[in-house]
């Protein structure tokens, strides 16, 4: 008996495949595994307009035949007949999301390219029209020299004229198949882009000019020179944007915090209990949370961008230095999600297939710098660093905030350059990607994720933060000097005494025994740093310290080669159990965040060491 024909749907993820596939079946529909491999196989019959029956497959969705994925490369294994267990199929129906043909038309020339019969289904005609673009199905199956038709799978519409056509390519008595030709598994995705766009352009009658816009858009974003300049101007703008609007509302905050200390002070007599809550608690967490404006003006710039369709357009620019780094393109998500908080960048690694590529995102997501250095970067930057203009709206304070983000990013890509050929060594891999449209954000929407973003930092300022400060408060506090004792009461504590002995070691880096306190608790969370900065400086001056007086503090105390020390130390250091206890959890041992942890600290220890003798060096 002869097998039915056996028919594959395969295109790009996103171009309506399942729909198109679950309104060809209907019922006559079932669910198993691919030999051999976890990848779900849908397939089902589908009666032609002549009545024969055609075994119809749902191939997961791709976006090349260069597999990055156990999905992506299941696919390319059943279009070529290298799969174990599966036939090769008489017939390829290729989905391609009318909306979006130049990106889906680089897979289809691969697919066509192979030399099975093919018919492309332009799915989602309606989404397209909706959008103001119309194309001619005809001039595109010129273009392609294969049958086209338009598509609107929820809706049915075109399937019957998909069944006429998939009818007059499939042969049903054909006893031999020969294997499809492989040359266009290794054509360069660049040439095949550009083929792809003109074929696009060429089948494009008219587009509204919103679309015209957004591609007049991508040609400068998306280009590799005038691309990498736009993404630096809009981070130097996010950078100033911290300093200029964020100042005047973290000083109202601090302001609050020095009125309640006063009241507390007022109304309490001079006892621990009032030190705890002036010099501990709020001395400690109002250090951290006046710098909420900042945070949420820096989150309110990554909203815009993520919501305005721009962030995958960095991605994209990001992916060619990545990839010369040996990083996956797949790794930019990621570390993106890293410069909110590492840990959930460490776990966003999941979708990187390759085990290298992701155990070597996981080791250099921690140099990506987090909102948590924010609060250090701002004290120290606006109390050591002159707020002289350089340009017009262009601040020295702003420039040397965008300098420390870029050695975080630097430093990630040379450590992940050193890694990938030494303890992590392995192929690189790349990635396709889709590119969203060009959207107003909403309003709405910014505000939830502000809000969000606000309510886990005072969270974390109310535990994490408050638990820790309380903690240093009470071995800072005790014990206490005699009466009319000449040593400091932080230098008698306990703290103090663990603090003077250790800070011997980092003597050689420009670090005092302030430093040595803060880093201490900075353990828990680095922006506990500024915390403890409060708390010491609180006791040390008997309870005169306040939020509006800690700048200068720092500006007496510090030199401007001790306050580039510190803070190359933060750019480089793993400050943050949390960080650490997720590389544990998804390396499954101790052995990977040893790693990490041991060469951080190095990395942070050279560079603090380097910025200061060189600020020394040039008389700073």
């Amino acid at each position: 008996m002869t097998a039915a024909p056996l028919v594959a749907l395969v295109g790009n993820p996103n171009a309506g495949k399942s729909a198109l596939f679950n309104a060809l079946t209907g019922a006559r529909q079932k669910v198993g595994n691919y030999p051999g491999v976890t990848v779900e196989r849908h397939s089902g019959k589908l009666t032609l307009p002549d009545g024969r029956i055609v075994d119809l497959v749902d191939l997961p969705g791709a976006y090349s035949l260069e597999p990055s994925s156990p999905d992506e490369r299941v696919t390319r294994d059943v279009v070529t007949g290298t799969q174990t267990g599966e036939r090769l199929p008489d017939a390829l129906v290729v989905v391609v999301d009318a909306s979006n043909l130049d990106n889906h038309l680089r897979f289809a020339l691969q697919l066509i390219a192979l030399g099975l019969p093919v018919v492309v289904a332009l799915n989602m005609f309606d989404l397209a029209e909706r959008d103001g673009l119309t194309l001619d199905p005809l001039k595109l199956s010129a273009e392609l020299g294969v049958p086209v038709v338009p598509t609107v799978a929820v809706r049915r519409r075109g399937l019957d004229e998909l069944k006429i056509l998939l009818g007059g390519i499939v042969d049903a008595d054909a006893a031999i198949r020969l294997r499809p030709s492989n040359h266009a598994i290794g054509e360069d995705i660049v040439t095949l882009q550009r083929r792809a766009r003109k074929i696009a352009q060429a089948a494009t009658v008219e587009e509204a000019p919103a679309r015209r816009w957004g591609n007049a858009l991508d040609s400068v974003a998306l280009h590799p020179v005038l691309g990498v300049l736009l993404l630096f101007v809009i981070l130097f703008v996010m950078f100033q944007a911290v300093f200029f609007a964020g100042a005047a509302p973290a000083e109202a905050i601090a302001s609050v915090f020095d009125a309640v200390s006063g009241l507390v002070k007022d109304v309490m007599p001079d006892s621990v209990l009032r030190s705890l809550i002036t010099d501990g608690i709020i001395a400690g967490v109002g250090a951290v949370v006046k710098f909420l404006p900042q945070i949420l003006i820096m989150f309110l710039f990554i909203l815009v961008l993520e919501a305005s369709g721009y962030m995958v357009r960095a991605a994209f620019l990001m992916d060619r230095v990545m990839a010369s780094v040996g990083l996956s393109g797949r790794a930019f998500i990621p570390l993106l999600s890293s410069f909110a908080c590492a840990v959930p960048g460490i776990m966003s690694t999941r979708t990187i297939d390759d085990e290298k590529d992701r155990l070597t995102t996981i080791l250099v997501a921690p140099l990506m710098t987090c909102s948590a250095r924010l609060p250090v970067y701002t004290l120290v930057i606006g109390a050591l660093i002159p707020n002289t203009k350089v340009l017009p709206f262009v601040g020295l304070q702003g420039l040397v905030m965008l300098g420390l983000y870029i050695m975080g990013v630097v430093g990630a890509f040379v450590v992940a350059f050193v890694l990938r050929r030494t303890v992590t060594k392995g192929a690189s891999s790349g990635f396709m990607m889709e590119m969203p449209k060009y959207q107003l954000p909403r309003v709405r929407d910014l505000a939830i994720g502000l809000w969000s973003r606000a309510e886990i930092f005072l969270k974390r300022a109310g535990t994490t933060i408050a638990f820790t400060t309380i903690v240093l408060w009470a071995l800072l506090s005790f014990p206490k000097p005699p009466e009319g004792s000449p040593v400091s009461p932080v230098n008698y504590s306990v703290a103090g005494r663990i603090a003077n002995t250790i800070e011997p070691a980092f003597r050689p880096i420009g670090f005092n025994r302030d430093i040595v306190l803060a880093l201490i608790p900075a353990m828990a969370a680095r922006e506990v740093a500024v915390a403890a900065l409060g708390t010491v400086y609180a006791i040390d001056t008997a309870g005169e310290q306040s939020e509006t007086k800690m700048a200068q503090t720092l500006h007496t105390r510090w030199s401007l080669p001790t306050a580039l020390a510190f803070l190359m130390w933060f750019v480089f250091a793993p400050q943050c159990i949390s960080t650490i206890a997720v590389t544990r959890r998804e390396t499954n041992g101790w052995k990977w965040p040893a790693f990490m942890v041991g060469y951080l600290f190095a990395l942070a220890y050279i560079a603090a060491g380097a910025a200061y003798w060189a600020a020394i060096g040039f008389g700073l």
